[in-house]
Protein backbone atom coordinates (compact mmCIF):
# COMPACT_ATOMS: atom_id res chain seq x y z
CA UNK A 1 0.00 0.00 0.00
CA UNK A 2 1.38 3.39 -1.04
CA UNK A 3 1.69 6.15 1.53
CA UNK A 4 3.56 9.40 2.19
CA UNK A 5 4.21 10.94 5.59
CA UNK A 6 5.99 14.12 6.65
CA UNK A 7 6.76 14.72 10.31
CA UNK A 8 7.64 18.27 11.39
CA UNK A 9 9.48 18.98 8.13
CA UNK A 10 11.35 22.28 7.91
CA UNK A 11 13.36 23.39 4.88
CA UNK A 12 15.72 26.37 5.21
CA UNK A 13 17.82 27.75 2.35
CA UNK A 14 20.81 29.90 3.42
CA UNK A 15 21.41 32.92 1.18
CA UNK A 16 25.05 33.53 0.25
CA UNK A 17 26.73 36.38 -1.62
CA UNK A 18 23.69 38.58 -1.90
CA UNK A 19 22.52 41.97 -0.76
CA UNK A 20 19.27 42.67 1.02
CA UNK A 21 18.14 44.77 -1.95
CA UNK A 22 18.58 41.91 -4.43
CA UNK A 23 17.29 39.18 -2.12
CA UNK A 24 13.64 39.41 -3.16
CA UNK A 25 14.56 39.22 -6.85
CA UNK A 26 16.76 36.15 -6.31
CA UNK A 27 14.08 34.35 -4.31
CA UNK A 28 11.39 35.00 -6.92
CA UNK A 29 13.73 33.98 -9.75
CA UNK A 30 14.46 30.61 -8.15
CA UNK A 31 10.82 30.00 -7.19
CA UNK A 32 11.64 29.15 -3.59
CA UNK A 33 9.18 31.40 -1.81
CA UNK A 34 8.80 31.16 1.96
CA UNK A 35 9.76 33.70 4.61
CA UNK A 36 13.00 35.67 4.81
CA UNK A 37 14.77 35.38 8.14
CA UNK A 38 18.06 34.44 9.80
CA UNK A 39 19.36 31.06 10.86
CA UNK A 40 21.20 30.07 14.03
CA UNK A 41 24.43 31.50 12.56
CA UNK A 42 22.71 34.84 11.86
CA UNK A 43 22.91 34.25 8.09
CA UNK A 44 20.14 35.44 5.83
CA UNK A 45 17.94 32.52 4.84
CA UNK A 46 14.58 31.58 3.37
CA UNK A 47 12.34 29.35 5.46
CA UNK A 48 10.58 27.61 2.57
CA UNK A 49 8.71 25.09 4.76
CA UNK A 50 8.19 25.24 8.50
CA UNK A 51 7.08 22.38 10.74
CA UNK A 52 4.98 20.65 8.07
CA UNK A 53 3.32 17.40 9.18
CA UNK A 54 1.10 15.62 6.65
CA UNK A 55 0.10 12.06 5.78
CA UNK A 56 -1.24 10.95 2.40
CA UNK A 57 -2.80 7.50 2.15
CA UNK A 58 -3.43 5.00 -0.63
CA UNK A 59 -6.14 6.33 -2.96
CA UNK A 60 -5.87 10.05 -2.16
CA UNK A 61 -5.84 12.76 -4.83
CA UNK A 62 -4.24 15.73 -3.15
CA UNK A 63 -4.30 19.31 -4.43
CA UNK A 64 -1.68 21.74 -3.08
CA UNK A 65 -3.18 25.23 -2.89
CA UNK A 66 -1.60 28.60 -2.21
CA UNK A 67 -0.26 31.75 -3.80
CA UNK A 68 3.14 31.97 -5.47
CA UNK A 69 5.84 31.44 -2.85
CA UNK A 70 3.55 29.52 -0.50
CA UNK A 71 5.82 26.45 -0.56
CA UNK A 72 3.97 24.15 -2.97
CA UNK A 73 6.91 23.34 -5.24
CA UNK A 74 9.29 22.96 -2.31
CA UNK A 75 6.89 20.51 -0.68
CA UNK A 76 6.65 18.49 -3.90
CA UNK A 77 10.44 18.36 -4.15
CA UNK A 78 10.69 17.15 -0.56
CA UNK A 79 8.10 14.46 -1.28
CA UNK A 80 10.06 13.42 -4.37
CA UNK A 81 13.34 13.21 -2.44
CA UNK A 82 14.95 16.04 -4.44
CA UNK A 83 15.27 18.17 -1.28
CA UNK A 84 16.38 16.87 2.10
CA UNK A 85 14.59 18.48 5.05
CA UNK A 86 16.67 20.72 7.28
CA UNK A 87 14.72 19.20 10.14
CA UNK A 88 12.02 16.55 10.35
CA UNK A 89 11.54 13.34 8.41
CA UNK A 90 9.85 11.98 5.29
CA UNK A 91 8.58 8.41 4.96
CA UNK A 92 7.76 7.23 1.44
CA UNK A 93 6.35 3.81 0.54
CA UNK A 94 5.78 3.15 -3.15
CA UNK A 95 7.49 3.71 -6.48
CA UNK A 96 7.46 7.46 -7.05
CA UNK A 97 7.38 9.44 -10.29
CA UNK A 98 7.75 13.21 -10.22
CA UNK A 99 6.66 15.47 -13.07
CA UNK A 100 7.90 18.72 -11.56
CA UNK A 101 9.60 20.10 -14.65
CA UNK A 102 9.06 18.94 -18.22
CA UNK A 103 12.84 18.87 -18.77
CA UNK A 104 13.73 17.15 -15.49
CA UNK A 105 15.28 13.75 -16.16
CA UNK A 106 15.05 14.21 -19.95
CA UNK A 107 18.27 14.17 -21.99
CA UNK A 108 17.78 16.70 -24.81
CA UNK A 109 20.48 15.07 -26.94
CA UNK A 110 18.89 11.60 -26.75
CA UNK A 111 15.90 10.52 -28.83
CA UNK A 112 12.40 10.13 -27.47
CA UNK A 113 12.80 6.34 -27.49
CA UNK A 114 16.12 6.56 -25.64
CA UNK A 115 14.57 8.83 -23.03
CA UNK A 116 11.72 6.37 -22.51
CA UNK A 117 14.27 3.64 -21.81
CA UNK A 118 16.37 5.81 -19.47
CA UNK A 119 13.36 7.00 -17.52
CA UNK A 120 12.04 3.47 -17.17
CA UNK A 121 15.40 2.27 -15.82
CA UNK A 122 15.45 5.23 -13.43
CA UNK A 123 12.05 4.14 -12.11
CA UNK A 124 13.50 0.73 -11.30
CA UNK A 125 12.30 -1.35 -14.27
CA UNK A 126 14.43 -3.89 -16.07
CA UNK A 127 15.25 -3.22 -19.76
CA UNK A 128 12.87 -5.98 -20.90
CA UNK A 129 10.07 -4.42 -18.84
CA UNK A 130 10.65 -1.05 -20.50
CA UNK A 131 10.66 -2.62 -23.96
CA UNK A 132 7.34 -4.33 -23.20
CA UNK A 133 5.80 -0.91 -22.49
CA UNK A 134 7.54 1.01 -25.26
CA UNK A 135 4.71 0.73 -27.79
CA UNK A 136 2.13 1.86 -25.24
CA UNK A 137 4.17 4.92 -24.30
CA UNK A 138 4.80 5.77 -27.95
CA UNK A 139 1.12 5.46 -28.83
CA UNK A 140 0.04 7.71 -25.96
CA UNK A 141 2.46 10.48 -26.90
CA UNK A 142 1.20 10.59 -30.52
CA UNK A 143 4.67 11.87 -31.44
CA UNK A 144 5.17 9.34 -34.24
CA UNK A 145 8.48 9.71 -36.09
CA UNK A 146 9.61 12.44 -33.68
CA UNK A 147 10.36 9.72 -31.11
CA UNK A 148 13.37 8.78 -33.25
CA UNK A 149 14.63 12.38 -33.13
CA UNK A 150 16.60 14.20 -30.39
CA UNK A 151 14.37 15.76 -27.76
CA UNK A 152 16.01 19.18 -28.24
CA UNK A 153 14.03 19.37 -31.50
CA UNK A 154 10.72 19.10 -29.58
CA UNK A 155 8.43 21.94 -28.61
CA UNK A 156 7.49 22.36 -24.94
CA UNK A 157 4.16 20.69 -25.63
CA UNK A 158 5.87 17.69 -27.20
CA UNK A 159 8.24 17.37 -24.23
CA UNK A 160 5.24 17.43 -21.91
CA UNK A 161 3.61 14.60 -23.86
CA UNK A 162 6.76 12.50 -23.60
CA UNK A 163 7.38 13.20 -19.90
CA UNK A 164 3.76 12.64 -18.88
CA UNK A 165 3.45 9.43 -20.89
CA UNK A 166 6.62 7.97 -19.40
CA UNK A 167 5.65 8.88 -15.83
CA UNK A 168 2.20 7.31 -16.09
CA UNK A 169 2.79 4.33 -18.36
CA UNK A 170 5.17 2.72 -15.89
CA UNK A 171 2.58 2.54 -13.12
CA UNK A 172 4.17 4.60 -10.35
CA UNK A 173 2.41 4.14 -7.03
CA UNK A 174 2.93 7.82 -6.18
CA UNK A 175 2.67 10.56 -8.82
CA UNK A 176 3.81 14.13 -8.04
CA UNK A 177 2.98 16.93 -10.47
CA UNK A 178 3.61 20.68 -10.55
CA UNK A 179 1.56 22.93 -12.85
CA UNK A 180 1.54 20.17 -15.47
CA UNK A 181 -1.28 21.75 -17.46
CA UNK A 182 0.59 24.97 -18.11
CA UNK A 183 1.88 23.51 -21.40
CA UNK A 184 -0.01 21.44 -23.93
CA UNK A 185 -2.91 21.57 -26.32
CA UNK A 186 -6.50 21.04 -25.20
CA UNK A 187 -6.86 17.62 -26.81
CA UNK A 188 -3.80 16.30 -24.98
CA UNK A 189 -4.93 17.88 -21.69
CA UNK A 190 -8.27 16.05 -21.92
CA UNK A 191 -6.45 12.83 -22.75
CA UNK A 192 -4.09 13.31 -19.80
CA UNK A 193 -7.04 13.87 -17.44
CA UNK A 194 -8.58 10.58 -18.55
CA UNK A 195 -5.26 8.86 -17.95
CA UNK A 196 -5.10 10.36 -14.44
CA UNK A 197 -8.60 9.07 -13.77
CA UNK A 198 -7.47 5.61 -14.82
CA UNK A 199 -4.36 5.96 -12.66
CA UNK A 200 -6.41 6.85 -9.60
CA UNK A 201 -8.93 4.07 -10.28
CA UNK A 202 -6.04 1.78 -9.36
CA UNK A 203 -5.97 3.52 -5.95
CA UNK A 204 -2.54 5.15 -6.00
CA UNK A 205 -1.52 8.55 -4.61
CA UNK A 206 -1.58 11.74 -6.70
CA UNK A 207 -0.22 15.05 -5.36
CA UNK A 208 -0.57 18.00 -7.73
CA UNK A 209 0.12 21.72 -7.28
CA UNK A 210 -1.70 24.16 -9.50
CA UNK A 211 -3.11 27.66 -9.60
CA UNK A 212 -5.99 26.25 -11.67
CA UNK A 213 -8.55 25.89 -8.89
CA UNK A 214 -11.27 24.45 -11.10
CA UNK A 215 -8.85 21.72 -12.18
CA UNK A 216 -8.02 20.85 -8.56
CA UNK A 217 -11.71 20.78 -7.71
CA UNK A 218 -12.35 18.30 -10.54
CA UNK A 219 -9.51 15.85 -10.02
CA UNK A 220 -8.68 16.04 -6.30
CA UNK A 221 -10.40 14.71 -3.19
CA UNK A 222 -8.18 16.38 -0.58
CA UNK A 223 -6.81 19.91 -0.36
CA UNK A 224 -3.77 21.25 1.48
CA UNK A 225 -3.57 25.05 1.83
CA UNK A 226 -0.06 26.45 2.25
CA UNK A 227 0.90 29.97 3.25
CA UNK A 228 4.50 31.16 3.71
CA UNK A 229 5.69 27.59 4.11
CA UNK A 230 3.12 26.57 6.72
CA UNK A 231 0.03 24.36 6.45
CA UNK A 232 -3.03 26.54 7.03
CA UNK A 233 -5.70 23.94 6.26
CA UNK A 234 -6.15 20.33 5.22
CA UNK A 235 -9.44 18.63 4.38
CA UNK A 236 -11.96 17.94 1.62
CA UNK A 237 -10.96 19.83 -1.49
CA UNK A 238 -14.14 21.97 -1.68
CA UNK A 239 -13.74 23.16 1.93
CA UNK A 240 -10.07 24.06 1.53
CA UNK A 241 -10.72 25.85 -1.75
CA UNK A 242 -13.51 27.84 -0.12
CA UNK A 243 -11.17 28.90 2.70
CA UNK A 244 -8.52 29.95 0.17
CA UNK A 245 -11.01 31.97 -1.89
CA UNK A 246 -12.36 33.74 1.19
CA UNK A 247 -8.85 34.70 2.29
CA UNK A 248 -7.83 35.95 -1.17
Amino acid sequence: MANLELDAVTVVFPIYNTSTRSLKHRILHHGTGGRIGRDAGNRLCVRALENVSLAFEHGERVGLIGCNGAGKTTLLRVLAGAYEPTRGSVVRHGRTAALLNISLGIDPEATGYENIMMRGLFLGLMPDEVRERMDEVAEFTELGDYLAMPVHTYSNGMRLRLAFAVCTCFDPEILLMDEWLSVGDRIFVDKARRRLDDFMDRARILVVASQNLSLLERICTTGVLLDAGKVKARGPIQEVLQEYRQAA
